[in-house]
């Protein structure tokens, strides 16, 4: 007697990319900066559980040593951060720390 055939087992799966690259984008490092004296520092919290806390404790270290810090956070992990979000931290930041936490 012959065991029962899957249709499923005939067909391919077919992985769709949600982001219509055809190539990942790539981008060269930016080379670190030799002092983080007289720089914006900016904070981006992703909105993960405890990432905030990261972030509070790395502010409070940055601004003992006199530097300059900006807090961001983007409404949600589940998406990328907004544009208006990205480019206001561009024009007021020179660096970004993004905190991942959960």
């Amino acid at each position: 007697m012959n065991a029962p055939t899957s249709s499923l087992s005939a067909t391919a799966t077919v992985v769709l990319d949600p982001t219509a690259e055809s190539a990942p984008a790539t981008r060269p490092l930016r080379p670190r900066p030799a002092s983080l004296d007289g720089l914006t520092i900016g904070l981006l919290d992703i909105s993960k559980p405890r990432g905030d806390v990261f972030l509070d404790r790395l502010e409070a270290r940055l601004r003992e040593r006199g530097h300059m810090v900006a807090r961001y956070a983007k409404p949600t992990f589940t998406k990328p951060a907004p544009v208006d979000l990205r480019q206001e931290i561009a024009m007021h930041c020179d660096l970004v720390i993004e905190a991942l936490a959960d």
